[in-house]
């Protein structure tokens, strides 16, 4: 998969902006303690294991998402479906994963874990005043395929997404905003995998995940 220097510049500007917080909040509170000093070690300590939970959660998941791990072959889907749980922890956004999903079959499919994950970041955005992700069996006619219900206020994917997403838009058009659709668009494609999607009620977004021969 070839990728262009703009988009690696993007997608390491994106996870960056994504990392700083936590790790700006470990060093206030490290800063915390040694200006006040004993009063506050207690609330600068809650601070500082709050905030490096929450960076390692989403490093956990980057590795994955974006490095080599999922791309030669599948992590066992339990450790995938953990790190997915992890990830969403204290955040605004409600992940539910069931045990049975996806299926077994499916699940094998070399890179399909790895862009699921994508796509459970990319529903992490479109949501951006907080909601809920499902994931479940995805509707006819994509049998064999899996689905995340994504809802939430505006869950939707503005055109922009879209064209990021089906790999239509200009790479000189992409933004940090639209890395993520871009990325899991091209992940999809490398690995033989149609994204579909479906928005036609409002404040919810169906994206659908299935093997290309298999979709419709």
């Amino acid at each position: 998969m070839q990728i262009d220097m703009r988009v690696l510049e993007l997608l390491s500007s994106k996870l960056c902006h994504d990392l700083v917080s936590p790790v700006s909040a470990i060093n206030n509170g490290v800063e915390l303690i040694e200006d006040i000093g004993g009063s506050v070690v207690d609330e600068a300590m809650k601070l500082i294991g709050d905030s490096a939970g929450h960076a390692s959660r989403r490093l956990r998941l980057y590795r994955v998402a974006y490095g080599r791990a999922g791309s030669e072959e599948n992590l066992p889907l339990k450790d995938v479906r953990q790190i997915a749980a992890h990830y969403f922890l204290g955040g605004k956004v409600n992940l539910t994963w069931p045990e049975d999903q996806p299926i077994p079959a499916l699940a094998e499919q070399r890179g399909l874990l790895k862009t699921l994950l994508n796509l459970l970041v990319l529903s992490e955005e479109v949501l951006a005043y907080g909601g809920n992700v499902v994931l479940r069996a995805a509707p006819p006619p994509h049998e064999g395929g899996c689905c995340l219900e994504v809802a939430g206020r505006s869950a939707q994917l503005n055109p922009s997404f879209i064209a990021a997403l089906e790999n239509t838009v200009a790479v000189e058009d992409l933004t940090p905003r639209t890395i993520q659709a871009y990325i899991t668009g091209k992940f999809a494609a490398h690995f033989a995998l149609k994204i579909s999607y479906d928005q036609s009620v409002a404040d919810r977004l169906l994206l659908i995940l299935a093997p290309a021969a298999a979709a419709h």
